[in-house]
């Protein structure tokens, strides 16, 4: 049997490995477009802050450790797959053919249509090279714009904030995180940064940058204010990896759409980790959750039912995201938004930076988002998850929020008494 994984990111490096267990004589290909070792995007920030080096980022620390699995690790990028004749073609004209195809491409930046943004000294900050040339330029003292103050930005920020550099931070949408964050709690983290010396710039965008020479640049906001810099940032956003699929016959939408075994209109393909449109655990739809978590979850399964004799069935992943933005811990948990026809609870403390909403469907929480409450994460993580039903416990968490480890308690016990 011949497997080949496309992507040596976590899912890439998870599914390969899962693969030589349950399949030892196997040929395994694992296939990454960046010259450098398997690494993990998210050890980035420690790289930039001097917490780690570069070989720190490497998802296996272990030397030679694919060669030991006999697994054959690529270089390359692969331009297009033809579903006809189980073969792939890679940037340098190489064939190769499969078996089982596992896609694991994941996401890269989106590129906002700002004139200038093409300039030396505005940089992306979503490979180890963008880092590199990051921690040239960001020098204590230095001036930095960040574009985007996303769940992305925000970890950029973190970093940023940590090199001592001055910082100005412009996001489009009226509060910071819009994508995990309400309006109250969203505003909450916009002034906490403030609070740290950051500069902030909500409800605005940036209509153009100049080269200034000597390396400057200048960013003109549409407020009609302008910020010169020694560096910017853009960190809009990130789109699925799905382009060389174009003529493939492979269907896509937002990712690649998957059933509920991650296998793809192929049935020799499958797919994982951000390029791949699977189940949400609360709404049973079919999204792109572009978090680490959810893309090792994928590479479980997806790479399960690529062995003949194996079958797991997807069951959805919980949307979650947690964030620190210069020490102040911020999550998300499935619905946080709210569900039609919901109820809900909230607590606020504008001066003490504490924030908690739970979002109810009936008596169960389906989604929460918190602040500076980091005990109550993991509790909170278990509700939604096993779909507790709260009874009398409702009415109790929207008189006080706080209360959710008595519930998670009560309700155990009750679950337990019944069974």
């Amino acid at each position: 049997m011949i497997y080949v994984v496309v992507g040596s990111g976590p899912a890439g490096v998870v599914a390969a490995e899962r693969l030589r267990k349950l399949d030892p004589l196997a040929k395994i290909s694992l296939i990454g477009s960046e010259p450098e070792p398997p690494y993990s995007r998210m050890a980035i920030p420690y790289y930039l802050t001097d917490k780690i080096q570069e070989n720190g980022t490497y998802l296996r620390k272990t030397a030679m450790h694919f060669e030991k699995l006999n697994i054959q690790l690529a270089h390359q990028t692969v331009t297009s797959v033809d579903t006809a004749l189980n073969r792939l073609i890679t940037d340098d004209g190489q064939v190769r053919r499969y078996d089982k195809l596992l896609l694991a491409t994941g996401s890269s930046p989106v590129v906002p249509p700002v004139p200038g943004i093409d300039s030396p000294g505005v940089h992306n900050c979503w490979t180890l090279e963008d880092a590199r040339e990051i921690v040239k330029l960001a020098k204590p003292g230095a001036s930095v714009v960040l574009m985007g103050a996303g769940f992305i930005g925000c970890i950029v920020l973190e970093s940023l904030a940590l090199r001592d550099v001055q910082l100005t931070v412009v996001e489009m949408e009226n509060r910071m995180v819009p994508r995990m964050m309400n309006d109250v709690s969203g505003n909450m983290i916009k002034r906490w940064c403030e609070k740290k010396g950051v500069v902030v710039h909500t409800s605005t965008r940036a209509n153009s940058i100049e080269e200034l020479g000597g390396g400057k640049l200048r960013v003109n906001l549409s407020t009609g204010e302008s910020v010169d810099a020694d560096l910017v940032i853009s960190a809009t956003g990130v789109k699925p990896n799905i382009e060389f699929l174009s003529e493939s016959g492979v269907h896509t939408d937002q990712g690649i759409v998957v059933n509920d075994y991650l296998q793809t209109t192929d049935e020799d393909i499958y797919a994982a980790g951000d390029v791949c449109q699977g189940k949400d655990f609360n709404t049973g739809e079919y999204t792109v959750q572009a978090i680490q978590p959810t893309a090792v979850e994928h590479a479980k399964v997806a790479a399960t039912n690529m062995v003949r004799g194996h079958r797991t069935e997807h069951v959805g992943n919980l949307n979650m995201n947690v964030l620190d933005t210069v020490g102040l811990v911020s999550a998300s948990f499935g619905m946080w938004m709210g569900v039609p026809g919901g109820d809900s609870a909230e607590l606020v403390n504008e001066d003490g930076f504490k924030y908690l909403n739970l979002q109810f469907k009936d008596d169960v929480i389906v989604g929460a988002s918190s602040l500076g409450l980091t005990q109550h994460v993991g509790v909170i993580r278990g509700l939604i998850q096993s779909e507790t039903k709260l009874g009398v416990w409702k009415d109790r968490l929207k008189k006080d929020p706080l209360r959710v480890m008595e519930a998670y308690l009560a309700c155990s016990q009750s679950q337990v008494a019944t069974a």
